[in-house]
């Protein structure tokens, strides 16, 4: 394992002004998101709309440091012959991949779910570096609910994510660590502010357990942030304290990143709370974002599934990846969607 290598490229990752863009969307999620503006999930459709981000050279070169892709697309070719790895690549992007295989139901704890593929992931690891990978993803799903998350829980998807991410490192790839407390549910913000640290505290124990370099990970949590059907819903700048107040806590300052998910946030939401954050600095690590929906839902629409609306979207990903990378140092003002608008 070379160190010196995986900890360049997590710093490179978490780039002041730059960010993730998550288009690892499964074969089910993108489908859903292809039914919501009237697109037929094929493969050539599918290609076609991530070859539209992955050429979109403003978005790409100034404010996206690495996409992660799925299985099916990190093998795909943009319509004139040219791998989509090698895209990302001419862009100064650095290219990933989602390697776990879902979730399955964690037996003994009804509602709570465990994430798997760890079997045989030594050998796909190989061929995703062949092919052009420097970093990978893992997102373990940890519910809010009655009587849930349990100790148990909490503990096998620590586990599991501990271990993806020394065999990450051992082939020489890039483990973006993602612990995800969902924002479904009805609890307030304390509840997730209290979850989300037992959820970290274990996750880095497990990752000391496992003798994971910190220096050569990157960290994708939630922000704590209320659930979407709590009443008492939170101020952007309480979500901005309550998760850096945690995150000096719980995040050792050897970790050169985070980059955080939405969650299901909307647009705006993501970037502002982002945003506030840099005001609370100086922080040990980089703080940036790793969306997927925050970053795509508005391209999807503008291009719909038509050629002639590529410049449309386009313009829409050029948009938020520019809003978000603002936010990424602080720079971000609300009256600058509005112009856009």
């Amino acid at each position: 394992m070379n160190l010196t290598e995986l900890n360049r490229i997590a710093t490179a990752m978490v780039a002041p002004g730059k960010g993730i863009l998550a288009a690892d969307e499964s074969s089910g999620t993108i489908k859903k998101r292809f039914d919501a503006i009237g697109v037929e999930s094929t493969e050539e459709n599918r290609r076609d709309y991530r070859e539209m981000l992955f050429r979109s050279n403003e978005a790409m070169s100034r404010y996206i440091s690495g996409v992660i892709l799925y299985d099916e697309t990190i093998w795909q070719n943009a319509k004139d012959g040219t791998p989509l790895v090698k895209l990302i690549e001419s862009s100064g992007a650095i290219p990933g991949i989602k390697v776990d295989e879902g979730t399955q139901p964690l037996p003994m704890c009804p509602g709570e779910l465990v994430t798997v593929g760890l079997d045989k992931l030594t050998e796909r690891l190989k061929k995703y570096y062949e092919r052009g990978a420097r970093f990978a993803k893992w997102r373990a799903v940890i519910d809010i609910g009655s009587g849930i998350p349990s100790m148990t829980a909490i503990s096998v998807n620590a586990h599991a994510l501990a271990r993806y991410a020394a065999l990450c490192q051992a082939a020489q790839i890039v483990p973006i660590v993602e612990p995800e407390v969902l924002m479904d549910g009805d609890h307030d913000i304390d509840r997730c502010y209290e979850v989300t640290s037992r959820v970290l505290n274990k996750t880095f124990q497990e990752l000391r357990v496992q003798r994971v370099a910190l220096e050569g990970m990157v960290l994708k949590p939630n922000m704590v942030v209320p659930g979407k059907k709590s009443e008492k819903q939170a101020s952007v700048g309480e979500v901005a304290e309550k998760t850096i107040r945690l995150l000096r806590a719980c995040v050792p300052a050897a970790v050169p990143g985070i980059a955080f998910l939405s969650g299901g946030q909307s647009d705006e939401e993501a970037t502002a709370h982002l945003n506030a954050m840099h005001k609370l600095g100086p922080l040990p690590w980089g703080l940036t974002f790793s969306y997927g929906r925050a970053l795509q839902a508005a391209p999807q629409k503008a291009w719909s599934g038509k050629a002639e609306n590529v410049a449309a979207g386009q313009s829409a990903f050029s948009h938020r990846a520019r809003m978000n990378g603002l936010a990424s140092k602080g720079e971000w003002q609300s009256s600058l969607e509005q112009k856009a608008a």
